[in-house]
């Protein structure tokens, strides 16, 4: 694996361009890709924690992590950049996302499809985890953040 820090969640498939208020390529919201460079690290890690459990979260309904060594040691093997500090679960996204069309054994690699997973190929299994992943993103920012964006904006016209 390349020993350089991953400084963004960027993967270069960005929609807000687009007019997506979520990115579909990395799930951060528009304004948090705008504003990237000015954040502080606590700003960019609060970023980095909430896409980490919303993909954490869609993970362990699909995928059983059994041997998170066995896993890191085939990412680095195959030079597949991730977090060391990010769960085992986003470990296995970056490995299922780089190598859905390669992989034939997944226990090879330290883990398991869950039962309910196991007639899909892995890259159905991506595609449905980016769509999960990406609809849970845009859930939390509806929730949470749109409402704030319309009171600020109904605060300064008054």
């Amino acid at each position: 694996m390349s020993r350089q820090t991953i400084k963004t969640p960027c993967i270069g498939l960005c929609s807000t361009v687009y007019g997506d208020l979520v990115c579909r390529g990395c799930k951060r919201f528009h304004h948090e890709i705008v504003n990237w460079n000015l954040y502080g690290e606590q700003e960019k890690r609060a970023v980095w924690l909430r896409l980490e459990l919303l993909l954490v979260q869609v993970m362990t309904a699909k995928v059983e992590v059994f041997d998170a060594p066995r896993l890191r040691a085939q990412l680095d093997q195959r030079k597949i950049r991730y977090l060391p500090e990010q769960s085992e679960y986003c470990w296995a996204y970056q490995l299922i996302a780089r190598g859905a069309r390669l992989i034939h054994q997944l226990d090879a690699y330290g883990m398991v499809l869950l039962p309910e997973f196991r007639d899909c190929s892995l890259p159905q299994l991506r595609d449905a985890i980016d769509r999960e992943f990406f609809l849970l993103s845009e859930a939390h920012y509806e929730r949470y953040i749109a409402p704030r964006f319309l009171s600020e904006g109904l605060d300064s016209r008054v």
